[in-house]
């Protein structure tokens, strides 16, 4: 069974320390990593107590109409034994908008049977990334994410 890493809160996520963790899987992350800048994502680490885990937040950010600055979420990074895993949520409202997406057949069923999570009207989307093979479907999940504002 797999195993979320990054738990020490004294040990930040250095590229030395996510490099160790994920070993042959940390060339698909830092292609990733690198593949984020194309797409205006900024990927912020961060100790969350609640979940008691290093969690890398990527977030999407522009200047509003007054001049104010926004952001969205647009996914969520943990560091796993051996692979990464990148989350999406997608609002319930938005599925079918998603659905349409040009998405291969494995991820549009994945958008199909998500479920939603308790009350919150979201629902996650999970890629458990040891190579770049999913990168495609990733990112243009991504960038939908950041349309919906």
């Amino acid at each position: 069974m797999a195993e979320q890493l990054l738990r020490n809160p004294d040990i930040k996520p250095t590229e030395q320390v996510i490099a160790e963790c994920l070993g042959a899987a940390n060339a698909a992350y830092l292609n990733f990593i690198e593949r984020l800048k194309e797409h205006d994502i900024d990927l912020e680490w961060r100790y969350y107590t609640d979940g008691k885990a290093w969690l890398g937040k990527g977030l999407y950010k522009w200047t509003g109409a007054r001049g104010g600055l926004k952001e969205v979420t647009a996914f969520w990074l943990s560091i796993w034994g051996s692979f990464f895993k990148v989350t999406i949520y997608i609002p319930e409202k938005s599925r079918l908008q998603a659905l349409d997406l040009p998405l291969d057949s494995e991820t549009k069923s994945m958008v199909e049977d998500s479920k939603q999570m308790g009350k919150l009207k979201l629902f996650p989307l999970t890629f458990d990334v040891r190579s770049d093979e999913r990168f495609d479907a990733i990112y243009k999940l991504i960038d939908f994410r950041k349309l919906l504002k």
